[in-house]
């Protein structure tokens, strides 16, 4: 019975501390949006972005237009001809790929631009979310832009205006 009623406690005192938790949440892209240089950023991804597309976009098309002069051409060809510009054909097409995947895959210059530009600014960010998570004793800060995890939040604990005015920048 005193196990049960130590436990009892336990569990109530547990649940209070819990409830006596603070929490605020922010919404990063409101903060990244409202800081010029996340702005610039964004612009120069954009137009870098947009110019290896065409680039890769151009190499297709070429490779389109051998592709179609090939078959126009098939039935005039010998064997060995034909062997060579299919050859030819898979190799600009691979060449085509793999300039893709250096551009827009995982490891890609794209990525590394974004990794260069954007992630000081985010991590900007995230030291003003953690000082002012640190100086108001809030125990967890939600990140309301990352989804709709969140069904209601209250105004009052919106702490994104605070987030920008620690970085230096008014809204």
């Amino acid at each position: 019975m005193k196990k049960a009623i130590t436990t009892l406690a336990l569990a109530a005192l547990a649940i209070s501390f819990s409830l006596a938790q603070k929490f605020a949440f922010v919404d990063t892209d409101y903060v990244l949006n409202n800081i010029p240089s996340y702005k610039a950023a964004e612009n120069e991804l954009d137009k870098l972005s947009k110019q290896y597309e065409n680039e890769v976009s151009a190499m297709f098309e070429n490779i389109d237009k051998m592709y179609r002069e090939y078959q126009a051409e098939k039935v005039l060809l010998t064997d060995e001809i034909k062997s060579k510009r299919e050859e030819e054909i898979i190799t600009k097409e691979r060449e085509a790929k793999k300039l893709q995947n250096d551009y827009f895959g995982q490891e890609g210059l794209l990525f590394k631009k974004r990794q260069e530009l954007i992630k000081p600014i985010q991590d900007e960010v995230y030291g003003a979310v953690k000082e002012i998570a640190n100086e108001n004793g809030y125990a967890v800060i939600f990140d309301s832009a990352s989804g709709p995890t969140m069904l209601y939040t209250n105004p009052r604990y919106d702490i994104s205006d605070e987030v920008l005015q620690r970085l230096g920048y008014k809204n």
